[in-house]
């Protein structure tokens, strides 16, 4: 079993962690901060680049952490927020990827809820810190406060279509 958990900590974590660096900077692929910034603005937030700061430091972070096993349902509970708002960004898409849906981002909240419940296992910073097992009231505000975290980020930061954008988006899709 630790094995397992090791695995999926260290290839979600890392796999999160890469994402948020692709937001802010131009390794791994990225368009640097100003195209994080236009891809925040293109899927209606305000902020711009301060919105993809905030989400590339949270997904580094998130990731670093549950890579290491530390903090693990904290780590979790930011993992789940920044993957409910990239869902919320594909729920008109649909559920399937191939599509450009919210399957991948629904399937990391999971799999961030399994560690939350299950904890890190042995080969662990929070084991090793002697933090886990972790109270019972953590991993349910854990549980809890990452998904709807994610809901009132995008409720707060959600910026209406202006009628051009509505315009072009339309001319897109004929």
């Amino acid at each position: 079993m630790d094995a397992g958990l090791l695995v999926l900590r260290l290839v979600t974590g890392l796999l999160l962690a890469g994402h948020g660096v692709q937001k802010v900077s131009f390794r791994l692929g990225g368009n640097g901060l100003a195209g994080g910034a236009e891809e925040f603005r293109r899927d209606g937030f305000r902020g711009g680049r301060i919105t993809a700061v905030v989400a590339g430091a949270s997904q580094i972070g998130a990731g670093l952490f549950l890579a290491a096993g530390l903090l693990t349902p904290l780590a979790a509970m930011a993992a789940m927020g920044v993957m409910t708002v990239a869902g919320t960004v594909k729920r008109h898409k649909g559920l399937w990827v191939q599509n450009d849906g919210y399957e991948y981002p629904a399937v990391l909240v999971a799999a961030f809820a399994a560690l939350t419940l299950t904890g890190p296992g042995r080969w662990s910073l929070d084991r090793a810190l002697d933090l886990d097992p972790w109270p019972l009231w953590v991993v349910l505000c854990a549980l809890l406060a990452g998904p709807v975290s994610g809901l009132l980020t995008r409720a707060v930061l959600h910026r209406p279509a202006t009628d051009t954008e509505r315009k072009h988006s339309a001319q897109a899709a004929e």
